[in-house]
């Protein structure tokens, strides 16, 4: 009996601290992309797993590789949106990890704020989280 409570004693020790350590990881991954993603294709090479699937706030879905053929061939246009993160929950099952936030497209030069709701599902691959799949979906404007 004694055993047994020390092992699950040992394993409420040793995996609290791997899921708060895993929990910090996926935020600052997240909160890395969204400050880069506009001007940094390798934030989105590192961010997406290879078979990801995408599903648009417009209601397209596509891949990894769609999103980096946009991005090997951007526009003209400079870039004035800023992405901020708000109402972060991570949701940690074992090598899968469920992110949900509010996000915050804020265009300095229009001066039009979007919001989003979005959800992620993350897997751990060779050490590293990798979205593997990912939700997005307008919050409509309340006037």
């Amino acid at each position: 009996m004694m055993r047994a409570l020390s092992l699950v004693l040992f394993l409420v020790l040793t995996i609290a601290p791997a899921q708060a350590d895993d929990q910090a990881k996926l935020k600052q991954l997240l909160t890395h992309f969204l400050n880069n993603a506009a001007i940094n294709a390798e934030v989105h090479r590192r961010f997406w797993a290879k078979d990801l699937i995408y599903t648009s706030s417009a209601g397209k879905r596509f891949g990894k590789r769609q999103i980096m053929q946009g991005l090997e061939n951007p526009g003209s246009d400079l870039v004035s949106v800023r992405y901020t993160a708000e109402d972060i929950d991570i949701r940690l099952l074992g090598d899968t990890a469920i992110v949900a936030f509010k996000l915050l497209a804020d265009d300095s030069t229009s001066g039009e704020a979007n919001h989003y709701f979005n959800t992620g599902t993350f897997v751990k691959q060779k050490g590293e989280w990798r979205a593997l799949a990912w939700q997005a979906t307008k919050i409509p404007h309340i006037d």
